[in-house]
């Protein structure tokens, strides 16, 4: 796979350009509030149908944010990390297991995502706190002291959330996290492949849309982000496309993939 960082968003082929263009139907208002209404059953059924199977342990998390070496003051400090969707634990035990120090706290909006990440072998309360939470509306407080998380990772997790919402689950995270301390962001960029898969009748809004098993996804601009973050307060570190051609030889297909990766920073 070959793969460049940037500040240019991916220029799409005109083939590619007539399909987005001529995609403008949205969904229903109806539907779209029946999604909205029942996003943690969809979620909830996701893991059910799927176990632990659907997501690869990342262990790219380490080598792609250089931050949770870098933001110790000394070699074995311990590190207190905020999982912010941390889905059965794919990021979550990998690091665990890499870095001893760590302690952990865990959150998903999927109460059966939970019970995964209790029942998983390496799961231990002396290292890791894992709890259910609506980021959007639950309070993070409850189970977080006030400014104590060294690092929180919120990675492919704001684009399961309504645009509407997420400045909510920034605001809420904002009050845990140490001020001099980060948020590592990593999740999809705009025109990546999975975006433009989705067939007619997908589309929820500018950049949003749903999968057939109705759970939803949106994709970022790099634009929206950085302004997303400094309304709630944040500054800007990094915020960049990742932009990824993977090749699929078998079937000669190459796959543009885009996400956005960025570190905003608590002042």
């Amino acid at each position: 796979a070959f793969q460049k960082k940037g500040h240019s968003a991916r220029v799409l082929s005109p083939e590619e350009a007539e399909r987005l263009a001529k995609d403008q139907v949205l969904v229903s208002e109806f539907k779209q509030l029946k999604l909205e209404k029942e996003a943690q059953k969809n979620w909830d059924l996701f893991y059910k149908r799927n176990s632990t199977h659907f997501f690869k342990d990342r262990h790219w998390t380490t080598r792609e944010f250089q931050e949770l070496k870098a933001c110790r003051k000394f070699a074995d400090q311990k590190l207190t990390i905020l999982e912010a969707g941390c889905g059965v634990g794919n990021c979550l035990f990998p690091l665990l297991e890499e870095d001893l120090n760590i302690f952990a706290y865990a959150c998903d909006f999927s109460p059966r995502a939970v019970e995964y990440v209790k029942k998983n072998a390496l799961y231990s309360t002396e290292r890791c706190k894992v709890f259910q939470c609506d980021l959007t509306k639950d309070d993070l407080l409850e189970n977080i002291p006030a400014d104590s998380v060294d690092v929180v990772t919120l990675i492919f997790v704001l684009s399961a959330i309504h645009p509407d919402k997420m400045h909510l689950v920034l605001k809420n995270i904002y009050k845990v996290l140490k001020p001099g301390k980060c948020v590592l962001f990593r999740d999809y960029g705009l025109y990546d492949h999975a975006m433009l898969r989705f067939k007619s009748g997908s589309k929820l809004g500018e950049n949003f849309y749903v999968r057939q098993d109705g759970t939803r996804s949106y994709f970022f601009t790099e634009e929206f982000l950085s302004q997303l973050f400094k309304a709630e307060g944040y500054e800007q570190v990094v915020n960049e496309y990742v932009q990824r051609e993977t090749v699929n030889r078998k079937e000669d297909l190459c796959v543009p993939r885009v996400f956005l990766q960025s570190k905003f920073q608590k002042p």
